[in-house]
């Protein structure tokens, strides 16, 4: 029988997990809790993987870590979860995260966990080299079900990796649910009254193409001198370990090369939530120069754009999806000239950018933690039940052994019989051949 909503008692929660300094850390984070929010009567626990040595200071909610370069930690992970009687995992999954050439580390696990897997793709590689094709396709092989967060990232999948669509769901990155306030009202608490407040944040990497901002303030500063351009984030861990802080160095030169001291702040820290959100409130309009196309999820553009920003960005894919039918601009990568253009003319025209600024808020409330929490449930529920019917299918064989054998022992005996000249068993046929 087919358990119901009820049944789905234990979820765990598989990735990366706060404080970790990643963004796919605070997606798990943020989801765990929100799932748990939603179902009081279900356990909600998390399994992190680490990539530092020792462990992080983790809450509660972890309890079982994972050494990202041991594969038999990975190995015990599994032991674990097939003890804990789990009724599906939630998986986060993005390259960087785990051991092995393309995270293969990840199918030790999933080569030995009885539960089902539903797992959320934070990165989609339209072209994969040979190792992340072949962790894709064993990953895709070893998941009940697919999350990903655009329509986009969706068609890939089908076109690349071959993903049934039917296994396929697609859930918006979730955002916190914040009221719709005019930024003046956060700008005290910054020293930005009287400001024109852009705003970037999240971890930093050269990939994010802050200097194209950088290079097109002086533009914008020439008609807006009130402008502050807000930097907000830690240099990305990776990043710190590979080069340190040469790309944030490279920031700062740009800044003074431009004459912009005055008109760019960097804060260098991760913030938490509150504090996110209070720096969110204050910017007039939020600014995501990325330079990969490919990027398939952004948890900083969906933050901004849930919480009524004005949103320029770079058309990578997540992007293009979210601002499309006037919810936002889009500027061509690298082309600070655009970001100038398209910055002042939003600055000038306050008309327009409140009316971004509300299709995005209402866009944004089919975002919220409680309503991606329910639809993840939704997936959950779903893997449980196709499961169920696996399971059940696959034990058919096993069930008619012994009828099987009941009948071919019976055919031997009949055999027999006949050989020993007895009547024969088998109905005689007449002419037309029907049985009489």
């Amino acid at each position: 029988m087919v358990k119901t909503e009820s049944s789905l008692r234990t979820i765990a929660f598989l990735g990366d997990y706060l404080p970790r300094k990643c963004g796919t850390a605070a997606f798990t984070s943020d989801l765990l809790e929100a799932v748990a929010a939603q179902r009081p009567q279900s356990r909600c626990f998390a399994v992190p993987v680490n990539d530092i040595e020792g462990c992080y200071r983790y809450p509660d909610a972890v309890r079982f870590e994972i050494e990202e370069q041991n594969p038999d930690s990975y190995r015990r992970a599994a032991g674990f979860l097939n003890s804990s009687g789990v009724d599906v995992v939630s998986l986060q999954h993005e390259y960087g995260i785990f051991g092995g050439p393309a995270g293969s580390h990840l199918l030790v696990l999933l080569r030995e966990l009885r539960a089902p897997v539903v797992t959320t793709l934070h990165t989609v590689l339209r072209q994969p080299n040979a190792d992340q094709r072949r962790v894709m396709l064993e990953l895709l092989a070893h998941s009940t079900r697919l999350v990903v967060m655009t329509e986009r990232g969706k068609s890939i999948l089908q076109e690349v990796y071959h993903a049934p669509p039917a296994r396929i769901d697609v859930i918006p990155h979730g955002i916190p649910d914040v009221p719709f306030v005019a930024p003046d009202n956060y700008k005290d608490q910054f020293g930005m009254r009287g400001k024109k407040v852009l705003l970037t944040f999240g971890l930093l990497s050269p990939n994010k193409g802050i200097q194209h901002v950088l290079n097109a303030l002086p533009d914008i500063v020439a008609e807006f001198p009130e402008v502050v351009y807000i930097v907000l984030g830690a240099t990305h861990p990776n990043e710190l370990r590979a080069r340190g802080e040469a790309y944030r160095l490279g920031l700062e030169a740009v800044v003074k090369r431009n004459k912009l001291e005055n008109h760019v702040v960097f804060h260098n820290r991760f913030v938490d939530l509150k504090e996110l959100t209070d720096f969110i409130g204050a910017a007039d309009l939020y600014i995501t120069p990325y330079l990969d196309e490919a990027q398939s999820t952004s948890g900083t553009l969906a933050y901004a754009f849930g919480a009524g920003k004005a949103v320029i960005s770079t058309p990578y894919w997540h992007a293009a999806e979210l601002l499309r039918d006037q919810r936002g601009i889009l500027v061509p990568f690298a082309d600070p000239r655009a970001i100038a253009r398209e910055a002042s003319g939003l600055l000038r025209d306050g008309t327009r950018r409140a009316a971004m600024s509300g299709n995005a808020h209402k866009l944004g409330r089919e975002m919220v933690w409680s309503s991606t929490a329910g639809r993840y449930m939704g997936a959950f529920e779903r893997a449980r039940r196709q499961a169920a019917a696996r399971s059940q299918v696959e034990s058919m064989p096993a069930l008619l052994a012994p009828l099987a054998e009941m009948r071919l022992a019976k055919m031997r005996d009949m055999r027999l019989r006949h050989d020993g000249r007895d009547a024969p068993a088998w109905p005689s046929l007449g002419g037309d051949g029907i049985a009489s």
